[in-house]
């Protein structure tokens, strides 16, 4: 029988170089005809390469093309440390079959800092700002707590810093580390309402949380205050978007399809349940479109997708989900049956209404497919005159099933 041998070997490089590599690495890196990573990776191992040494291409996704456009070739691609853990690793076995790549990490930054703060791995947070924006803190920010965050260069540290005090986490302590498993390693410690100078480029930051009293911080209930999102009136209320929420059943890493999308409330609530959720908001109304992109910004969900677009052009482009919701855009049962024809068995689907044709809508859907039909009322208190009386909101009626 053939056994194939993997083309492709990547390999993990720390700041100690060839010092703390295995004589099978050293050995791979020497019998390689192509040997593929950034400026520092390379000089690091300048020594044992004997074939070509290639640059990491910019952007990165060019660098991943470069490395498939070799397929077939005895390639090294030299990374940071452990290549699947926040690595380049996890980016290209996307595009290969197991047996066409073989990995050698060495140990990651995140395990040295932990072991170098004293922290427990499983009881902190990792985010990485590199190639990603700030904001991408705010899910992860609580009154206590720590984390690690992967700079992007010398000026993270101080980025991090002020986006801590605006969030109402000037108290919090930062720890920058410098140059880990290197001769340069350092380690300096700032509070985040201090000044904070650049730091080396090659940096990873620990930090203590501390939020003062009026701290932003996300909750990890489903149906947020409608105050926090920015809206024109066109929002999924708190009290419904929570049951919206609990009907759409999110799981981790799944799809959702927002249509209708409003302020983009529910897709932004479905993605803060698990960092590996996804979301496509479908919004025609280009005002709004923008206003989804911004709130998805404030809430540390830059990933998600805002297509600007009517909905029954939209979904037929769009990539499968695993569940979709209709909070706005309900004028007919041809969407009904766009989206049946479109998705998989297994799908969710929930859809709210609150005119009398849209529920006569959804009672048709009801009476033909089965499902779930519920009337959702909430009252809150308010003025009349000098007294206080409850005044009911616009009942909404809630429509869910699972595509057969």
């Amino acid at each position: 029988m053939h056994i194939q041998r993997p083309w492709l070997h990547i390999i993990g490089v720390g700041e100690d170089g060839i010092d703390g590599l295995s004589a099978t690495a050293k050995h791979i890196i020497q019998n390689a005809a192509y040997v593929i990573g950034g400026k520092r990776h390379l000089a690091h191992t300048s020594s044992l390469i004997k074939g070509q040494a290639v640059p990491w291409k910019s952007p990165f996704s060019e660098g991943v093309q470069q490395v498939l456009s070799l397929r077939g070739e005895n390639v090294v691609v030299l990374a940071s440390g452990d290549p699947f853990d926040f690595g380049v690793g996890s980016v290209l076995a996307q595009h290969l079959r197991p047996e066409e790549y073989f990995c050698i990490a060495a140990v990651s930054s995140i395990s040295m800092a932990c072991g170098r703060l004293g922290w427990a791995r499983q009881n902190i947070s990792v985010v990485s700002l590199c190639g990603r924006p700030l904001e991408t803190l705010a899910p992860v920010l609580k009154r206590y707590g720590k984390l690690l965050v992967l700079s992007a260069d010398g000026t993270t540290p101080q980025k991090v810093a002020h986006y801590l005090v605006e969030r109402g986490f000037g108290g919090s302590t930062l720890y920058i580390l410098e140059g880990l498993g290197g001769k340069q390693e350092q380690k300096k410690t700032y509070i985040a309402h201090n000044d904070i100078p650049v730091c080396a480029a090659l940096n990873i930051i620990g930090v203590e949380l501390k939020a003062d009293a009026k701290a932003r911080i996300i909750p990890l209930s489903c149906g947020m205050q409608d105050s926090l999102f920015e809206h024109d009136g066109q929002i999924t209320k708190r009290e419904i978007r929570a049951i919206t929420l609990s009907a759409l059943a999110p799981q981790a890493g799944e799809m959702l399809w927002d249509l209708g999308a409003g302020a983009g409330s529910v897709a932004i609530e479905w993605m803060l349940r698990h960092p590996q959720n996804r979301a496509i908001a479908v919004e025609r109304d280009a005002v709004r479109a923008q206003r989804i992109m911004r709130n998805a910004l404030a809430f540390g969900v830059p990933g998600l997708d805002v297509v600007q677009e009517d909905i029954l052009e939209a979904i037929d482009t769009l990539p499968l989900p695993n569940a979709v919701f209709i909070g706005g855009g309900l004028t007919g049962e041809q969407l009904f049956s766009r989206i049946r024809k479109r998705v998989e068995r297994g799908t969710r689907l929930v859809v709210n209404a609150v005119t009398l044709q849209g529920e006569m809508i959804l009672a048709e859907q009801y009476k033909e497919y089965g499902g779930e039909l519920i009337r959702i009322g909430v009252e809150r208190i308010s003025t009349v005159g000098k007294l206080d009386a409850y005044r009911p909101a616009m009942r909404v009626t809630q429509y869910s099933t699972v595509i057969s």
